[in-house]
């Protein structure tokens, strides 16, 4: 949320107003899946609903707006619409989806995607990284064709472990949604795809771009709040703000 402020630093408002406008909470609202793709392409990353921690731009708040709270009111059109978006964007090739930032559900831009996939854009990339097995498994089974969250329940025959297997992968970046499947009975099944199949990734990680695009949609950031965000030791963090942006006090990083 852009007014959100954390407990060792409060959001001083010229900060806190700068956010609300580069993350398009303030102005024309968010109305069609196109209008989405374009932001996500601006900002690089954001939360499929906005949450207190991790702090970043929503999908949710550039669609609602800074003071709807979601589900208030069960599901309304604004909610119907982000929702459908989580499957809608990826299944376009408009931006990834998945459990990324602090675990939650997060949307990031086909350009922020390719700077920071960690395999070469191939069909066994999760191989060559240390999952569980059932992380492996799914990836494999997912390397064959695409398939609903319920089928690969099935193959897992556990939903606990099927639930830690995607969180795995996605936390890898090595799957994404891709639509929706139609189910018999009850609500449609989130349909997954290996990213490699979705998107053009591979082969050309860049830490640096990544580093940048986050400060400039952050506006204000540390190397710790960096190195959460995206996964990175806190040492890689620095080092990359240290050359990507400016700091007013050896702490806090802005851009240049």
């Amino acid at each position: 949320m852009a007014r959100t402020s954390t407990p060792d630093r409060p959001l001083d408002d010229e900060l806190a107003q700068a956010r609300a406008t580069r993350w398009w909470v303030r102005g024309r609202r968010v109305g069609s899946v196109e209008r989405a793709g374009k932001f996500i392409d601006d900002v690089g990353f954001a939360l499929l609903f906005p949450a207190p921690k991790p702090i970043g731009p929503s999908l949710w708040e550039a669609v609602a707006g800074e003071d709807a709270e979601p589900f208030a009111d069960g599901m309304g059109e604004a909610e119907q619409k982000v929702w459908s978006w989580k499957d809608e964007l990826p299944r376009r090739g408009l931006a990834w989806y998945g459990a990324f930032v602090g675990g939650r559900g997060t949307f990031l831009s086909p350009t922020l995607l390719a700077a920071l996939y960690p395999g070469e854009g191939e069909l066994d990339d999760h191989e060559r990284l240390e999952l569980s097995p059932v992380a492996h498994e799914l990836a494999a089974a997912l390397a064959m064709e695409p398939l609903s969250s319920a089928s690969l329940r099935t193959l897992v025959g556990d939903k606990n472990s099927y639930q830690r297997g995607i969180g795995e992968l996605q936390k890898n970046l090595l799957v994404t949604t891709a639509g929706i499947e139609e189910q018999s009975n009850g609500w449609p099944a989130t349909l997954l795809t290996l990213t490699c199949e979705q998107f053009e990734v591979g082969g050309r990680p860049n830490h640096s771009e990544a580093a940048r695009q986050y400060l400039d949609t952050m506006l204000d950031t540390s190397a710790a709040e960096l190195a959460r965000a995206f996964r990175w030791p806190t040492a890689e963090a620095r080092e990359l703000l240290d050359e990507v942006a400016g700091t007013a006090d050896g702490r806090r990083y802005q851009p240049l």
